[in-house]
């Protein structure tokens, strides 16, 4: 867990796949003015103790976190992609825990999709990187080149993922044999869908996501990508401040 400082409402993010706590950074700065921000380096990511598992499941993240907010006290939860779909079934199952939700850029329903996807496209990638800013580059350079280099870790060789991507591969291959729909309409606390114009979700999900909860807000963020919170930081930050300061009173 990492405690990015401030002080009252606990705020708690949660990464996406491939992700780690520290990639919040630049969120958690602006965040402090809510609350007491803190961020989870969850199962098979960052620094987390739960690595080299064969099954794994949605309801184990949720269940670490639920512990973790136990201790902190009920808090808004912030979730990109990976993070966004934990979050919002944390609230769904725990809502004595969370009193706000965020989702950015996940989607409830992606059966069908394999990990194949995700293995060509990770072993596309040039690794070892040369340098943090080889990594920089590979994606684009800007602030997602900036959130790629969270990401990796140094070896003697260069830099690796810091995750490990049998790890990601169990993660994401739950993804595609079940739908989320349920734990959507449980969700009786506000929540904030976010989606990328350029989504890497099914087409019209994020927002029939808002739809079906019953207490949501929907925003579309034109010429995002996937990471909309670097890809298009100050719209998300306006949408998030908005909603924040509607449903927390400030």
């Amino acid at each position: 867990m990492v405690d990015f400082g401030g002080s009252g409402q606990p705020i708690l993010l949660l990464h996406g796949l491939m992700g780690r706590a520290r990639t919040w950074w630049p969120v958690a700065r602006w965040l402090q003015r809510y609350g007491r921000v803190y961020g989870l380096d969850q199962r098979g990511h960052g620094h987390s103790p739960h690595r080299g598992f064969t099954t794994v499941s949605t309801e184990d993240f949720v269940a670490d976190a639920a512990e973790l907010l136990t201790e902190l006290g009920p808090a808004v939860v912030i979730g990109h992609s990976m993070g966004g779909l934990h979050a919002w079934v944390l609230a769904a199952h725990h809502p004595e825990l969370v009193s706000a939700v965020v989702v950015e850029d996940m989607a409830p329903d992606q059966r069908g999709k394999t990990v194949d996807v995700w293995r060509d496209y990770f072993d596309s990638w040039p690794v070892p990187f040369q340098a943090l800013d080889h990594v920089r580059s590979f994606f684009g350079g800007g602030p997602v080149g900036d959130y790629f280099t969270e990401c990796v870790t140094e070896r003697a060789d260069g830099y690796h993922l810091l995750a490990d991507l049998e790890d990601l591969y169990v993660i994401a291959a739950e993804w595609g044999r079940r739908s989320y729909w349920s734990s959507v309409a449980g969700v009786r606390c506000p929540l904030l869908a976010i989606e990328a114009e350029h989504t890497a979700m099914p087409p019209g999900q994020i927002r029939e996501l808002a739809d079906r909860a019953p207490d949501a807000r929907y925003v579309l963020v034109e010429g995002a990508g996937h990471v909309v919170h670097r890809d298009r930081p100050d719209v998300y930050r306006g949408a998030v401040e908005a909603f924040l300061s509607e449903v927390l009173g400030r």
